[in-house]
């Protein structure tokens, strides 16, 4: 972090734990995957080396170039170096949350069309074709309201 006005480093790396948390509760991911994310969205400069990011989220590197393998093969982060330099350089991408978005709803997309599938089997018990019906309901409502706001 530069010493600019803004958040102290201590406010920085625990808002960064958070988003480690989250990523790990939500998404089901390493915990170092969140803080890379969530350093690489809150440092400064944003091109940070692998060396930088460790230092900064207190991870190995071993540890660290998995993860950012992770994060550079589903296009989240890329990875790039500068004319003239050795360093391998991160950051986030300038799309990075718009994709996650669109994915996000893709899957909402897809499981709706399964839902409908799974209606079109000819239910006879109406438990199980309201429990279907309920699902399709919660999916509509969500990609409704990305509708609104898009």
């Amino acid at each position: 972090m530069s010493a600019q006005d803004g958040p102290d480093r201590e406010q920085v790396l625990a808002w960064v734990e958070r988003v480690a948390a989250f990523v790990s509760q939500e998404w089901g991911l390493a915990p170092i995957t969140g803080r890379v994310l969530g350093w690489l969205m809150a440092c400064d400069p944003p091109e940070q080396t692998a060396s930088d990011i460790a230092k900064a989220i207190g991870a190995s590197r071993a540890s660290l170039t998995t993860n950012m393998h992770l994060l550079t093969s589903i296009k989240l982060i890329r990875r790039f170096r500068k004319p003239g330099e050795r360093n391998v350089y991160y950051q986030i991408e300038d799309d990075a949350w718009s994709r996650v978005v669109r994915q996000k709803l893709a899957a909402f997309t897809a499981f709706d069309e399964l839902a409908a599938e799974g209606l079109r089997l000819g239910w006879t018990d109406e438990s199980q074709t309201r429990r279907i019906e309920s699902a399709r309901t919660a999916v509509a409502k969500v990609l409704d309201r990305a509708s609104e706001r898009a």
